[in-house]
């Protein structure tokens, strides 16, 4: 059973903080004998002396200020359990769950989860970054709460938020650049593809695959990208991904007969339109206001 109470250790800092009883009296609208007693009753308690009085002025002995900054941690704990407490009476959500696709442009969520998180807090966020099916796939699992993804699962409504093009790149060096004329699917298939895995556990696509034996397969966009970057493989790359990557001549675009192009619609899916919460609602606000104005 603990000895001390919360506003003994509240009293306490309100006195340090406004430089005395009859301030922090003031301050906290509480009478200065009951600030008095409360701190006083602290002390004996915990048999230490918290403050001593230099001229007018209550200040914090070594021991006191040692305790305080420990308490203070306790009472910023106690006033984020009642912040809590209060956003769950309001139907605010303990955790959003979202599954993203991972074509979106990660500086984009960043900055929408940023500011999510100076809204709400206490609302934790569980990312699951999908490829191909694996969102709607978690989606239809009931493992996600909101999804973005290119495809709309039977039964949910979606929003269109953004249309990417998928685009056949290479290293600058790669030797497919050094071919003549424009590059047949002949002419891809006799070099390494890189291939990104579907992430859906019963339904795996090889999107864009041309049945060149040389393939390799990652599980991130991002390890496509860089391997690709290396001059090891080929790969159709989202511009959402690879923009600054051509623009710096990092990579360059395949001259392709036809294909080098995919246009790919990516839209918002909430699980529960209708029972959605508060915090779930505005993610899915931020999420369209980041990315609805294309790449």
């Amino acid at each position: 059973m603990a000895k001390t109470t919360l506003e003994q250790w509240r009293m306490l800092l309100a006195v340090v903080t406004h430089g005395g009883f009859a301030q922090a009296a003031a301050a906290t609208h509480k009478s200065q004998s009951s600030i008095n007693h409360a701190v006083h009753k602290l002390q004996d308690q915990l048999g230490l002396q918290l403050l001593e009085v230099v001229g007018r002025k209550a200040q914090l002995t070594e021991s006191g200020s040692l305790m305080l900054r420990r308490a203070s941690q306790l009472l910023d704990q106690a006033n984020q359990l009642e912040d809590l407490a209060s956003g769950l009476a309001e139907g605010i959500e303990a955790e959003i769950r979202v599954a993203l696709d991972e074509v979106l442009p990660p500086t984009r969520i960043a900055a929408t989860l940023e500011t999510l998180a100076a809204e709400f807090p206490h609302t934790r966020v569980e990312l699951i970054e999908t490829v191909l099916w694996g969102g709607p796939e978690t989606l239809m699992a009931g493992k996600a709460d909101l999804l973005v993804a290119d495809t709309v699962p039977q039964g949910f409504l979606g929003t269109p938020l953004l249309t990417t093009t998928f685009v056949a790149v290479a290293a600058p060096g790669h030797v497919l650049h050094t071919l003549h004329g424009p590059l047949n699917m002949q002419d891809l298939a006799q070099h390494r593809q890189i291939v990104v895995r579907d992430s859906s556990v019963h339904r795996r696509t090889d999107a864009g695959w041309l049945g060149a034996e040389q393939r390799w397969t990652v599980t991130h966009v991002s390890t496509s990208i860089d391997m690709v970057c290396r001059g090891l493989g080929f790969a159709w790359l989202p511009m959402t991904r690879i923009s600054k990557l051509l623009d710096d001549g990092l990579l360059r675009k395949l001259p392709l007969e036809r294909g080098g192009y995919r246009p790919s619609t990516l839209y918002l899916t909430l699980a529960d339109t209708a029972g959605s919460g508060p915090a779930t609602l505005r993610l899915s606000t931020l999420l369209a206001e980041a990315l609805f104005d294309g790449e």
